[in-house]
Parts: C-alpha cells; sequence; structure tokens
C-alpha cells in the first residue's frame, strides 16, 4: 500500500531471500543510493519502508532490490484494515507456514541422517569394512539437498561481492565435501578396513586417506536447526497485528427503516446505525443516538474505570458495552477506526525498530573474507614451495574446514533453548536470540499502570461507616443492591461484600438512575446506592466524617460511592483498581539492576500518582493515549535512554514494538504479547525482574559461546595453513569445542529466580 506524506510517497515492501541482518544492510544500503530514497529494512519483520520522491516509482525500488539478490513486492493488503475477504491474509499465512514447513523438512533429513555419519567417524569400533561408503550416502543428500538455502545465499552473496556466514558454511561443506569424494574415489581412503585411528601426531599428510563427511554434515544440520528455530520465531512478528485487527467485533447488527439485519463489519459504512447489546463489542467507531450504559475501554486507554457514556458522546470500536442497550452512528469505519490507527502504529513501531545485528554475522563480516584469504595464501605459498598440487591443495581445504564452524552453529541456538527452557519453568518466554542484545544496554523500565504494576479491575478497598451502621450491615444491603446491576463498579461492590460476608440478601424493585446509581429494596429497607448527586435528590447529605473520606478518596484517585437507606446516609465505599502485592518488591528489584521505573498510564493524574507513591516509583506520566505512549518511549530513546516497556493491554502494543525490550504480562491480551519480546506468564511483575536477569545470563552465554567456538577455529588455522592437519586433531579439535559449548550452555539451567 502506497501512501503519501508531505509530497513523497511512501511503500512498504515484503522483502524476500534475506539470510542474515547483513542481508538487510546491503538491500538498505542499496535502496538509500537512489536519488531521493530514504529506506530502512527491517530483517526481523522482513520489510522495507520506503520514502521517495518524484522520478523514482516502485517498479525502480523492486528493480533495485532484485539486482541486490533479493525479491521484493508490495504486500497484499491487510484483509481486516482494507475490508477485503480474509483470503487473502490465509494465503500470507499459509505461504509463511509452507517455507517453515521446507526448512523442517531439511532440518529433519539432516539431523536423520547426520547421526550415523558423526557416530561412525568419532567411534572407531563402529567403522565396518565399507563405513566410508555408508557415510558418503548418508552425507550426499544432507550437503546437497539440506544444506541447499547456506549454498543459494553464498551464491547470491558472491555475486554481489559479499561474504557471510552463509558463505563460509557453504565453502566449508562444500570443501570438506569434495575432498572427501576425492579421497574416496581417487585417494586411498575408499580402500577396504580404511579407519580413523585416534592418532594425535601432527605430521603433514598429502589428503589422500581422509575424508571429512562427519564435518559437512554435522555443520549442516547444526546450523540448520539454529536456522529454523529463528525463522519460527520471525513469523510471530506479524502475529501482533493480526491479534490487533481480530479484537474487532466480526459481525454488526444494523438498524435500516426500522427493521434489525445483521451483517459483516466490514460492509457497515459511515452514516449507518447499528446496534450494541451489554456486554457485546462496539463495532467501529461512532457517536450515541439512543441510549445510556458504562462503556469498558480499558483494553485500548488503559483508563481503569469504565466510561458512562449516553446520547450524543463518541465511542470507539472494539471497546465493550458493559451496561444497557445502546444504538450508535458510525462516524469511522476501516483503516479510519482508532483501532486499525493503532495497528498501524504497532507497524510503524515494528519497521523502525533497529534489527539486531547477529553476533556471528558481524564477526563473519570480518572473519570469512580473512579465512578465504589465508586458504588462497596456503595454497600459493605450498604450491611456490613446490610442494606439489596434492599438498597445497590438502593444506588450503584444510584451513577452509577446520574454519568452517561446527560449534558456532551449536552456540546460539543451544544457549537459547537451555535459556528459554529454564525461562519457561519460571513463567518467563524469550521469543528469539536477536531479543537478548537489548538486555545488556536497557537503563529505563517503562511500567504501564493498569493489569501491570495493579490488578487491572476494579476492587473494593474500604468501607466508611456513619455512627449509626456497622460495616456487615452495609455490605450484606448495599452489596445486594449492586449484585442485580451489571456496572463493572457495581461488580467490584458486590464481589467485595460476597468475600467478606457471604451469601446476599435478595432485592425488590430494583431500578437503575442513568449516570447516577442504582435503587432498590433489600430487606425492607430503601437503599440507594451511587454518586452523593443521587442521595442529594432524595434530600440527603453526607454527615462530616464521611464527607471527608469521600474528599480524601477521591484526592488520592480512588472512586467514591454513598451508600444510604431509610432516608439516612449510612456509608462511603472506596473502590480502586488495587496495587498488586507484589508490585513494592519488583520496583526494587528492577532498581537493583540498574533500572530507573516510570509509570505510563491512561489514568487520570491523581490515580497515577497514588499508585507511584504506593510502589515507590518517582517519574509518572499520567492521561496519556496510545499514540502518546508510542511518543513518550521514544522521546525517552532520543534523549540516549535504553527503554523496556512492560505492559499488557492493546493500548501498549505499539509501545511494546517500539521499545529496545518489549515485556508483556501474559494475563495480558494477545496483541501485547505478540508484540513483546518478552512474555512474563505468570502476570507477576517481579517475573520482568527475573526476565532481564535471564536474558543478560543467556546473552552473556552465548558470547562466552562464540568466543570458544571461533577460538578454536582460530587456534587451529596455523596448523592446517602449515599442511600439518591431522584428521583426529581437527576431529577432537571440533567436538571439543561442541561439548564445550554445550556444558556452557547447561550452566544456565541452574538460574533461579529471585526471592
Amino acid at each position: 500500500m502506497t501512501t503519501t506524506v508531505h509530497d513523497r510517497a511512501e511503500v512498504e515492501l515484503a522483502i524476500g531471500g534475506m539470510t542474515c541482518a547483513s542481508c538487510a544492510a546491503r538491500i538498505e544500503k542499496k535502496l538509500n543510493r537512489m536519488d531521493g530514497v530514504s529506506a530502512t529494512v527491517n530483517y526481523a519483520t522482513e520489510k522495507a519502508k520506503v520514502a521517495f520522491g518524484d522520478g523514482v516509482g516502485v517498479p525502480d525500488l523492486i528493480a533495485t532490490v532484485e539486482a541486490t539478490g533479493y525479491t521484493a513486492r508490495e504486500p497484499r493488503p491487510d484483509p481486516v484494515r482494507s475490508g477485503a475477504a480474509d483470503g487473502e491474509g490465509g494465503r500470507v499465512e499459509d505461504e509463511e507456514s509452507a517455507g517453515l514447513c521446507v526448512l523442517r523438512q531439511r532440518l529433519v533429513t539432516a539431523v536423520v541422517l547426520s547421526v550415523p555419519v558423526i557416530a561412525m567417524a568419532m567411534v572407531p569400533a563402529w567403522q565396518f569394512e565399507y563405513w566410508q561408503w555408508l557415510s558418503l550416502t548418508l552425507a550426499a543428500p544432507v550437503v546437497t539437498y539440506a544444506a541447499w538455502p547456506f549454498h543459494r545465499a553464498a551464491f547470491t552473496n558472491a555475486r554481489h561481492g559479499a561474504a557471510t556466514m552463509d558463505t563460509l558454511i557453504s565453502l566449508g561443506t562444500t570443501a570438506a565435501f569434495l575432498w572427501s569424494l576425492w579421497a574416496l574415489f581417487f585417494g586411498t581412503a575408499g580402500m577396504p578396513g580404511m579407519t580413523h585411528g585416534f592418532e594425535l601426531t601432527i605430521a603433514r599428510s598429502d589428503g589422500a586417506g581422509n575424508i571429512y563427511l562427519e564435518a559437512a554434515a554435522g555443520v549442516t544440520a547444526f546450523i540448520l536447526a539454529g536456522r529454523y528455530f529463528e525463522t519460527r520465531s520471525k513469523r510471530k512478528a506479524g502475529a501482533a497485528l493480526r491479534a490487533l485487527l481480530e479484537m474487532g467485533a466480526k459481525d454488526v447488527t444494523v438498524v435500516r427503516d426500522g427493521r434489525e439485519e445483521q451483517i459483516p463489519v466490514a460492509e457497515l459504512r459511515a452514516g449507518d446505525r447499528f446496534l450494541v447489546r451489554p456486554g457485546e463489542k462496539i463495532a467501529t467507531d461512532g457517536t450515541i443516538t439512543e441510549g445510556a450504559s458504562a462503556v469498558d475501554a480499558s483494553m485500548l486507554t488503559g483508563e481503569s474505570v469504565p466510561v458512562e457514556v449516553t446520547v450524543g458522546d463518541a465511542v470507539t470500536g472494539a471497546t465493550v458495552n458493559a451496561g444497557g442497550r445502546l444504538v450508535v452512528e458510525a462516524t469511522r469505519v476501516g483503516a479510519d477506526t482508532q483501532l486499525a490507527r493503532m495497528a498501524k502504529l504497532v507497524e510503524d513501531a515494528q519497521n523502525g525498530k533497529a534489527a539486531a545485528q547477529r553476533l556471528a554475522d558481524r564477526i563473519s563480516g570480518v572473519f570469512v573474507p580473512v579465512v578465504i584469504a589465508l586458504s588462497l595464501g596456503t595454497l600459493g605459498f605450498w604450491l611456490g614451495n613446490g610442494s606439489g598440487l596434492t599438498a597445497a591443495f590438502t593444506a588450503a581445504v584444510a584451513v577452509l574446514i577446520i574454519a568452517c564452524p561446527c560449534a558456532l552453529g551449536l552456540a546460539t541456538p543451544t544457549a537459547l533453548m537451555v535459556g528459554t527452557g529454564r525461562g519457561a519453568q519460571l513463567g518467563i518466554l524469550i521469543k528469539g536470540p536477536e531479543v537478548l542484545e537489548s538486555t545488556r544496554r536497557v537503563d529505563t523500565v517503562v511500567l504501564d499502570k493498569t493489569g501491570t504494576v495493579t490488578t487491572g479491575r476494579m476492587t473494593l478497598l474500604t468501607v466508611h461507616t456513619a455512627e449509626s451502621a456497622d460495616e456487615v450491615e452495609v455490605l450484606r444491603l448495599a452489596g445486594a443492591l449492586e449484585h442485580a446491576s451489571e456496572h463493572p463498579i457495581a461488580q467490584a461492590v458486590a464481589a467485595g461484600a460476597i468475600e467478606r460476608i457471604g451469601v446476599l440478601p435478595v432485592v425488590e424493585d430494583f431500578a437503575n438512575v442513568p449516570g447516577l446509581g442504582v435503587q432498590g429494596i433489600v430487606e425492607g429497607h430503601a437503599v440507594l446506592v451511587g454518586r452523593e448527586k443521587l442521595l442529594r435528590e432524595w434530600a440527603m447529605d453526607l454527615p462530616e466524617p464521611l464527607a471527608q473520606a469521600k474528599a480524601r478518596a477521591e484526592a488520592g484517585g480512588r472512586t467514591a460511592i454513598a451508600v444510604a437507606w431509610d432516608g439516612e446516609a449510612k456509608a462511603v465505599l472506596e473502590v480502586a483498581d488495587a496495587v498488586k502485592d507484589t508490585s513494592a518488591e519488583a520496583i526494587t528489584r528492577l532498581r537493583a539492576l540498574g533500572l530507573t521505573p516510570i509509570l505510563l498510564t491512561g489514568d487520570n493524574e491523581a490515580v497515577a500518582r497514588a499508585v507511584a507513591a504506593e510502589v515507590g516509583i518517582e517519574e509518572v506520566i499520567a492521561e496519556v493515549m496510545p499514540e502518546d505512549k508510542v511518543a513518550v518511549v521514544k522521546r525517552l530513546q532520543s534523549e540516549g535512554r535504553s527503554v523496556a516497556m512492560v505492559g499488557d493491554g492493546v493500548n501498549d502494543a505499539a509501545a511494546l514494538a517500539q521499545a529496545d525490550l518489549g515485556l508483556a504480562m501474559g494475563t495480558g491480551t494477545d496483541a501485547a504479547i505478540e508484540a513483546g519480546d518478552l512474555t512474563l506468564v505468570r502476570g507477576d511483575l517481579r517475573a520482568a525482574a527475573d526476565a532481564i536477569r535471564l536474558a543478560r545470563k543467556t546473552l552473556g552465554t552465548i558470547r562466552t559461546n562464540l568466543f570458544w567456538a571461533f577460538a578454536y577455529n582460530v587456534a587451529a588455522l596455523p596448523l592446517a595453513a602449515a599442511g600439518l592437519l591431522n584428521p583426529m586433531i581437527a576431529g577432537a579439535a571440533m567436538a571439543f569445542s561442541s561439548v564445550f559449548v554445550v556444558g556452557n550452555s547447561l550452566r544456565l539451567r541452574s538460574f533461579k529466580a529471585a526471592h
């Protein structure tokens, strides 16, 4: 979809064929070299966001990407935002699933066939008379079919003068396989009874009796495993948008010529009038023309108290009608609604987030050219020394083989699998390796209030009684009356009464007074519960102690409800979104990690300040809309801060995506969970501190693994270049480095949550 902003067109392109972050950087560089073009390419979402002026068209942009060796197309229109049929979005998902399925098939093939090849090479007792030929039969499909993505990427990179980890993997596995073929067919490795013995002597060899099939097959299997898990996590990048858009109502009851007719939301037009019954979602943005109710907008705005609405008030699509019957006139539909605009915010935040540069690719940018140069230098040196073509070629290929990082294939996946597995046991879900780098840099944590620091539901906190009443009687009468109401605040009072005194009496002559409260007969008493104004209409005033209690409650951001019966004001009830018991402790732990907490909420200033004071947060930003939350995160980032965001609602999804690290409460909405980088299953804010600690420790393990994975290779390179690479030394180095990497990763299993 192409849009125009300030005489410059903007387009999003779906990019195909990227295998690492350096691919994204190369495409971005090529696009930005075009006149009047400004582009950002995100490897995680596989999208390019491009702004361009006159003289450049979308076909030119696509042609540039294709000339760089990748594919590009305009994404298909979103089925919900555009009103298109669901089939379009389904086809995109089907294509993604098919790609993942093919990758899984390659991985399964590689693992099943590689295990016996590695086992035979490493255990001399299993090396029967013609074992080397069985190894060749099993390794061939792995090096050709299973490793094809690496070979294809290496070829594409080579055409454009670039080298990535794919280049090294392809070169190393191909060299190992081709050399093994030569040794089997033209050397002495194919002889019956050939074995790989445990000889640790360093001696020059012509390579005619050496095969490296286990290295070629093993490296392919290990690195395919890492690629598969990475791709699977990347698929979730767009799920936040789908979760957001699926929040809206699917069908709507329109009122036409006095008749009610149910139609799909996509067919709704501005000006249509539609019916919203209690408990239903409001289909789209509009204005109330009939009825009065309370609307629960917490999913979109974060406001914990339901909003009273009546004729003439504006309502937002995807919010829930918590009270009476409403008739709404649609004012905005499709891409113009607030929900669709929020989805666009999430999308922009995801595309704008800098793609985390994978450590292996960073190192490979230097390591790959050095290894290739060293291999060619080795070949030239030995040829110039008169050592013969076979010895020279053996040494050159040995350099490529020993440089092919077997342990590197395990370095990230094993640490990530152990770390994520331990995290899952503790209620922490880490989405992928690219998440971890952010945790090291984070210095500021922005906390949503509703559902994150607080419980997210209205709770009866305190009962203030007059001298002529006691708490049990107040709860019995007020609770019984409120139990008959559908209003969320009334339900909070009723739930609190049931919890404290048990069964409630029956109500007679119940009546709802719109915007003021409820009235009825309970156990022979005429009872009123609601705003102070309701009591005044019955010529009742709050006595001074109750009036003061009400003022203190409202000053603290809580909702105060007056209770009266038999012509006299008897009590004031305080209702609020209660702070979680663990929140204050969680804030202390986050500070101990060097993080500065900030409370960010759509709720009013008084409520936010009261909650912040209770848990020990000094900086508060209140009364913000979803788009403002994104702006706040961007402002903090522009000040040089690295920002973590913790939230649970749809209103937090865009900010979670924009933040350097997004932590979603698992008790929240799908949109928030999918937009976050880490998910806290327990809904306990203390898990946020544990999540950051675990992620930092997992990242540290990956860095250690990567260092040693390369260190073993680098240490053996001089031996290979000198022509002294013994097959057993190469095998032992690879095996030992792999065992070290796995053992180091397994240490993460001992990680414990703070108590």
